[in-house]
């Protein structure tokens, strides 16, 4: 039996990158899914892989919020993890950065990570403890070390959004931590996703470079000397949601190879 056995999760931006393999690691490790994302078919698919359950949802929607946190409630009565993943990034200018640009990817990576976890949260306050635990429910945010590294103006909306997703964690491990709910946080570094493909396509074209070399330019300095996995970080996914990280909430946990060395 695997540490989350029995134990119920939502994972948005389920079907590719991070959250697919988060997916893959959570239901390994013996818990019941359900995977939410604007990828319907990409949803179903990856469900259809681990026998679990495939929600399509736009998380800037409100009445897709309320459909996907009561999946798990409709189904078995309970949710005691929500891992918060759904993300969009631009790649661009600071200067050349539009009012729409700006408020979809906020939409998305905050706004909606905001009310997605609210939802979930008061939720979880009325149901009762985890067996064998002294908690009600977990939420886990995707954050980046882009929030703390804003320097780079080319994604100046998504660092900010970043920022604000780790501030937001806090915040709610502050207000919930008395009910018995934790929250926490992971900053990725430079992931081998297809979102890292978009960026690599968005920047080279601003600099003139070919495929690929963007890429090549952030990893060489990888102090771990290669360039991050999805499987990376589910792996501390994996802990957050189960029993050993119980005493930990308000966290951002950088898993980056080595990038920020905590600066």
């Amino acid at each position: 039996m695997g540490q989350l056995t029995g134990r119920t999760v939502l994972i948005t931006g389920a079907a590719r990158g991070i959250g697919a393999a988060c997916a893959r690691r959570l239901a390994a490790d013996g818990a019941k899914l359900v995977l939410a994302d604007l990828d319907g078919a990409g949803a179903e698919k990856l469900a259809a892989e681990l026998g679990q359950v495939a929600v399509r949802a736009d998380v800037t929607r409100p009445e897709d919020i309320e459909r996907i946190v009561d999946e798990p409630y409709r189904r078995w009565g309970r949710l005691d993890v929500l891992f918060n993943n759904a993300g969009v990034i631009r790649v661009q200018p600071m200067l050349d950065v539009t009012g729409d640009e700006w408020d979809r990817v906020m939409d998305v990576n905050l706004r909606a990570v905001f009310f997605v976890l609210q939802a979930v949260a008061r939720k979880m306050l009325d149901q009762d403890l985890m067996p064998e635990s002294e908690l009600r429910g977990k939420l886990i945010q995707t954050a980046s070390i882009a929030s703390y590294r804003g320097g780079n103006h080319l994604m100046t909306p998504y660092s900010a959004s970043k920022a604000g997703v780790v501030s937001l964690t806090r915040s709610a491990a502050q207000v919930l931590a008395p009910h018995g709910i934790t929250s926490n946080c992971v900053c990725p570094g430079a992931v081998e996703t297809a979102m890292w493909e978009q960026i690599d396509l968005e920047w080279g074209a601003l600099e003139g470079l070919g495929q690929g070399e963007v890429w090549k330019r952030r990893i060489r300095n990888i102090p771990l000397g290669r360039p991050e996995r999805a499987q990376d970080v589910a792996g501390v996914v994996a802990f957050l949601a189960g029993p050993d990280s119980d005493y930990m909430t308000g966290q951002a946990l950088n898993v980056d190879g080595g990038i920020v060395m905590g600066n």
